[in-house]
């Protein structure tokens, strides 16, 4: 059947694509619905109606539009909102192309270039001191707590935090497998103390409801139904770790995701390679663990301090080059001297030499 390329027929098309071939999640699909609806607004002004009408002159256009739009709320789009828009739009070219639909090829259009961002975490002394906030005396703390514990002890997104069930993870083992992003599954580690907390958390509970981390505001779901009404959102996260991040007096203001920076800072500074630290994090590249290489070479701190000019001081003098004595000098310029004469009599025995003559001068 031949696909629709009336923008809004097309799009509702490539949504179901992917969500019943490509499997993604959700909130992919939500993501790419939201940025596809709004380029489909935008041709809508633009007296666009078919997708065959798109040119490269009408993505600058649209370009422009991202980078002049201003939002009420949050004002103008960030270089990576922008981008996010562009990889959208790709991606639904790409299938249409695959559909054998005669569409601008998305390979014509880049991608913005990104900004660069300062990567936030919490040295190991930092850290210490932001899990040690929660009042432990209260359910609150202790579940904030936990929350904090295992996502340093882990790694996790915090979308994969909040849609753990308290079956799920095995206090025994300290083991768990999980669906991160892409749909790829892998297993997670949990600390001896991460173990502890998320226990005592548990045992302090005395519902049966699934979610492993559960709201206490508004109003509570019934005792005997499976409470998934009570999971924590990932914005409940998101406050739990910058309130106590307030509350520990950090430099920084701290996400969820920067304690997931913090706990692949805290491997590889210890000595983890590259490779693992990718398995742990869920990484489809090596090239996205690669950004925390800048920050957790020990041996290139170690060599700077050691031939930087700031560091060289009388008791830690510069490495100076071997000195040789006159007599080490005259030896080895007769020494050079015996070769080269060696090698002028060598070329002119060749010379002379049919035995000597090489394949080229035959």
């Amino acid at each position: 059947m031949a696909v629709s390329t009336i923008p809004q027929v097309a799009l509702i098309n490539f949504l179901e694509h992917l969500e019943v071939e490509r499997n993604v999640s959700r909130l992919t699909i939500r993501n790419y619905g939201h940025y596809l609806r709004r380029f489909c607004d935008w041709l809508a002004t633009e007296n666009i109606t078919d997708l065959k009408q798109i040119d490269q002159e009408i993505i600058r256009k649209f370009r422009v539009y991202l980078s002049r739009y201003e939002d009420p709320l949050r004002g103008l789009l960030t270089k990576k909102t922008q981008s996010y828009y562009v990889i959208a739009l790709r991606s639904w070219l790409k299938w249409l192309v695959k559909q054998d639909v005669a569409v601008l090829h998305p390979e014509k259009i880049d991608l913005p270039k990104g900004e660069s961002q300062h990567m936030k975490f919490l040295h190991a002394d930092q850290v210490l001191q932001l899990l040690s906030q929660p009042q432990l005396s209260s359910k609150t703390g202790l579940r904030d707590k936990a929350i904090l514990e295992l996502l340093f002890s882990t790694g996790l997104r915090v979308s994969e935090l909040v849609s753990l069930n308290r079956d799920q993870v095995d206090l025994e083992t300290r083991e768990f497998g999980v669906i991160g992003k892409g749909r790829r599954p892998r297993v997670v580690f949990l600390s001896e103390r991460a173990a502890v907390w998320i226990d005592r958390w548990l045992r302090s509970r005395t519902d049966r409801w699934r979610p492993l981390f559960i709201r206490f505001a508004k109003e509570k779901a019934p005792l005997a139904s499976d409470g998934e009404e009570m999971r924590l959102t990932t914005r409940s996260v998101q406050r739990i770790v910058e309130h106590y991040c307030k509350k520990a007096c950090l430099p920084i203001t701290l996400s969820p995701h920067g304690l997931r920076h913090s706990f692949a800072t805290d491997l590889l500074t210890n000595g983890a390679g590259l490779r693992d630290v990718q398995e742990m994090l869920g990484h489809k590249s090596i090239a996205t663990t690669q950004i925390y290489t800048h920050v957790t070479r020990p041996q290139l701190k170690r060599i700077h301090e050691k031939f930087h000019s700031d560091y060289i001081t009388a008791e830690n003098p510069a490495p100076q080059p071997t000195a040789l004595t006159h007599r080490e000098v005259r030896a080895a310029d007769e020494k050079v001297a015996g070769e080269s004469d060696s090698s002028r009599e060598e070329a002119t025995s060749s010379a002379h030499d049919p035995a000597k003559t090489t394949l080229t001068e035959q």
